[in-house]
């Protein structure tokens, strides 16, 4: 069903160490509109949905987010790269570290442990979609939220890059919406 390549969507090549960056990077792996959440959502709505265009594109997205996590944490990889054990203190990820080292773990930029309550599942086809439709545009106001915390171009492209595919997903959540609400689901 799946098939990896062993490559990500966009390029992931970050030069320059910034931890506080890092630190709030790591919300759109495992914070309340990040991808892991996104890709938990989808992937669990498919079955539900009342035709195979629907479990369709439930499933391309589904998939296409948990790249979106391996970006994410790629980036978050190179941001801490070499870093000491002062410079994560520095940062506020003392607490991180002493949890998790430098592995990647699925918490927002609070140090919140992911939660399967970041995503919803109703079986209603209409009410999903929703709530897709919103998960994308809460998705695309953090990728916002995190370009304007950067100016190093080594981020901002694959942010940039991210945020236009949550415009994607968003337009074909709405398209399908408005087919199966023509159907009347």
């Amino acid at each position: 069903m799946f098939k990896y390549l062993k490559m990500t969507n966009y390029p992931i090549n970050i030069r320059s160490k910034d931890l506080q960056m890092a630190k709030y990077l790591i919300t759109q792996f495992g914070g309340p509109n990040g991808e892991l959440g996104a890709a938990m959502r989808y992937f669990s709505q498919k079955f539900t949905m009342p035709d195979d265009k629907g479990k369709a594109l439930l499933n391309d997205i589904a998939t296409e987010e948990l790249g979106h996590c391996e970006m994410i944490c790629a980036m978050v990889n190179q941001l801490t790269k070499n870093a000491t054990l002062k410079e994560l203190e520095n940062a506020g990820l003392g607490s991180y570290y002493a949890d998790f080292n430098k592995g990647i773990y699925p918490i927002n930029a609070s140090g919140v442990p992911f939660s399967a309550s970041y995503f919803a599942v109703t079986a209603d086809p209409l009410a999903d979609l929703s709530e897709d439709m919103a998960a994308e545009q809460k998705a695309r106001a953090v990728y916002e939220n995190l370009i304007d915390l950067t100016t190093d171009e080594d981020i901002l492209a694959p942010l940039l890059f991210l945020r236009q595919r949550e415009i994607v997903h968003f337009n074909r959540f709405k398209e399908l919406y408005e087919y199966y609400k023509s159907k009347g689901y």
